[in-house]
Formats: structure tokens, sequence, C-alpha cells
């Protein structure tokens, strides 16, 4: 699935246009990603949480030349999915 999919899906459940719906989604998407800028978690109570981790500096290895190569600290964003989600997805197995 992809936000064009996204955007269809979210247009019929909601009886919105897909102008209105591709907005709303970009909202949602904005809100997110700059409450994971600004070091806040976001947590969706039933689907789960962002967060923003934080990994130390390591070396790595070029499997080319193999040779060591370092690879710089860096945060990522993370999900992690609450209960209902996991049970959810778990129940289609």
């Amino acid at each position: 699935m992809n936000k064009e999919d996204m955007v269809g899906i979210l247009a019929q459940k909601a009886k919105l246009t897909k102008k209105d719906a591709e907005t709303t989604l970009d909202a949602v998407f904005d809100i997110i990603t700059n409450a994971l800028t600004s070091g806040e978690k976001v947590q969706i109570v039933g689907f789960g949480a962002f967060e923003v981790k934080s990994r130390a500096p390591r070396v790595g290895r070029n499997p080319k030349a193999n040779t060591p190569v370092e690879i710089p600290a860096r945060k990522m964003p993370v999900f992690k999915p609450g209960k209902p989600l996991k049970e959810a997805v778990d129940s289609t197995v």
C-alpha cells in the first residue's frame, strides 16, 4: 500500500474528497515528523508509538574492499506497535 492508496481509502471511509483526504494525511505526517524532530514521543493508543533512538558510532566493514569503515552516531525514528496492533497482525497468520 502506498500513500495514494491510503488517500483513496481515507476519502472513502471519512466521506471526504481525495484532495481533503490527502491534506489530512499530509497534516498527520507533518505532526508526527515535527514532534519527532523536536524530541517528543508520539503515542497513539491502540496503534503504537513513534520515538527517536540514538545509535552509537561504530565500526562497519566495506564488503567490497574488506576494510573497516567508521559509521557515525545518528538518530533514527523507530516505531513500536501497540498490543492491539500486534494482536491484529498476529491473528492473520
